[in-house]
């Protein structure tokens, strides 16, 4: 299920740079963490933001075959964002298991209306519900002014109900830091029946410093597969979120 993918990385970088025009960190397998302690950027409000988009081909855009009958239908946009329910049903959700200094654990996530709150423990807070990939997509806030009370966050994505699986979305996760230029994961690999990701890991290290590490792992289960594969043992029941679409 590849729940292991991108823990061995070279050791030459730290990650891979993007260009100056996009002043963006891209992680990667090989290059898969960053310090924001280094960069200048362990203060002030941490920003996540989840945001996806659906091909045409997912709904009845051109087959293979039309294509090498009509060639320029390649030069065509060939992807279109999915922000209608009306084009396709698709409702990707960010969350956040957290554990604190102090041992207190918990998750902030849209289901069963845990969002958190940045200016007190867990100093994660999720801002809205985004249910159609629109441009502004979900987003996580982290005070990390309050950084030395946080051991470690796991921010993942879950499929929420009838939607599509992930290798039909462009999902991409962005952390954008007080300082310096942000930093994107993208969730492009095929996994066809995976329900849930594990996408990045922010840990405050025994030295004071704050890392971000790409885990990208793909589950067929949900929040509670993802606990057991980091070990968070929280207790799991079925949630529901408080407004119906």
């Amino acid at each position: 299920m590849g729940f292991f993918d991108g823990l061995l990385g070279g050791r030459a970088a730290e990650f891979d740079s993007g260009s100056a025009a996009s002043n963006a960190i891209e992680l990667t397998k090989r290059h898969h963490q960053v310090s924001l302690t280094k960069q200048g950027a362990a203060t002030g409000n941490l920003r996540i933001n989840l945001t996806w988009r659906m091909r045409t081909s997912d709904f009845g855009g051109a087959s293979r075959e039309s294509l090498l009958r009509h060639p320029f239908r390649a030069l065509k946009p060939p992807e279109v964002i999915g922000h209608s329910q009306s084009m396709v049903n698709v409702d990707l959700d960010l969350g956040c298991l957290y554990e604190l200094a102090d041992g207190t654990k918990g998750v902030v996530q849209p289901l069963g209306g845990f969002l958190g709150d940045v200016n007190a423990p867990p100093y994660v807070k999720l801002s809205g519900d985004d249910r159609f990939g629109s441009g502004s997509g979900e987003t996580i806030y982290v005070n990390l002014d309050h950084r030395d009370d946080i051991k470690r966050l796991l921010v993942f994505v879950y499929i929420y109900d009838q939607t599509p699986a992930f290798d039909r979305t462009h999902a991409v996760v962005t952390l954008y830091p007080s300082n310096g230029p942000r930093i994107e994961i993208g969730l492009d690999e095929r996994h066809p029946q995976a329900r849930s990701c594990a996408v990045v890991l922010i840990e405050n290290t025994k030295g004071g410093e704050l890392t971000v590490r790409r885990e990208v792992k793909f589950v067929y289960g949900f929040q509670s597969e993802l606990d057991r594969l980091y070990g968070w043992g929280l207790q799991w029941g079925r949630g529901y979120k408080k407004a119906d679409r």
